[in-house]
């Protein structure tokens, strides 16, 4: 009896709707909302203009933001892991603790934006402009790769992807 129930049970689990994004914390965003926190994992946040936006602790793991333009976001502790940022425009933001790990920068500007502590390894930043970035270290861009166009604060260098 006992287990027709887990089985039974099994089964009704997985009928359930899935619950890995927040369609309504997405929604906040979309619409010049702050987040903090929120589970906004696979968003689309693609060919966007939003300002001002704390999403700092956030789960944007695998969402699109490719050719968009954030300024001033809070992205602090965010995960942005495996993230699509071709082409995005990150001005005076934050990044300080973030997990960048295997996102796709190829592209983006980050002036003035703060990379204290954040997690490089495995981000491609082929073209990205980070000449004024604060906060970037040797050890992190050692983790990642980039390329002939790649704009770094002086003094550092970067791997070239392959």
């Amino acid at each position: 009896m006992l287990k027709h129930f887990l089985i039974a049970f099994a089964f009704a689990a997985l009928a359930l709707p899935s619950t890995a994004q927040n369609a309504g914390e997405i929604a906040k965003v979309l619409n010049g909302q702050s987040c903090p926190g929120c589970n906004l994992f696979q968003a689309d946040l693609a060919y966007l203009d939003i300002a001002n936006i704390n999403v700092s602790g956030a789960r944007l793991r695998q969402s699109d933001m490719q050719l968009s333009t954030f300024d001033n976001w809070n992205l602090r502790g965010t995960n942005l892991s495996v993230t699509n940022m071709f082409g995005v425009r990150f001005n005076s933001s934050n990044f300080s603790n973030a997990n960048l790990e295997s996102a796709t920068l190829v592209g983006g500007y980050f002036g003035s934006s703060n990379f204290s502590g954040a997690r490089l390894a495995g981000a491609n930043l082929s073209g990205a402009d980070l000449h004024l970035a604060r906060g970037l270290t040797q050890a992190q861009l050692s983790q990642a790769c980039g390329d002939q166009a790649t704009r770094l604060p002086a003094g550092l260098s970067i791997p070239r992807c392959g």
